[in-house]
């Protein structure tokens, strides 16, 4: 993980900011980038729950897990990326 300051891209800011994520410049995009993918990895757990618990027809499964990737698009970014150039 490289040292600071990091200059976060403002698009970037945005989606984590989305996530209740705001990284100062002194935190690497690594760290920030396994804890939302770790947010990630939480809600995918918690949608597969609801619906082995029948909250919802497993017909609407992969459009939920669809919809939560999108929620979470900045995470197919690598880290290096979210910094300004």
């Amino acid at each position: 993980m490289g040292e600071g300051p990091h200059r976060y891209r403002a698009d970037v800011l945005r989606l984590l900011h989305a996530h209740g994520v705001a990284p100062r410049p002194s935190t690497p995009p690594e760290l920030v980038h396994e804890f939302v993918s770790d947010l990630y990895r939480f809600e995918i757990r918690r949608l597969r729950g609801r619906l082995l618990a029948k909250e919802f027809p497993r017909g609407e499964y992969a459009g939920r897990v669809a919809t939560l990737r999108q929620r979470y698009r900045v995470i197919s970014m690598r880290p290096h990326e979210w910094l300004e150039a």
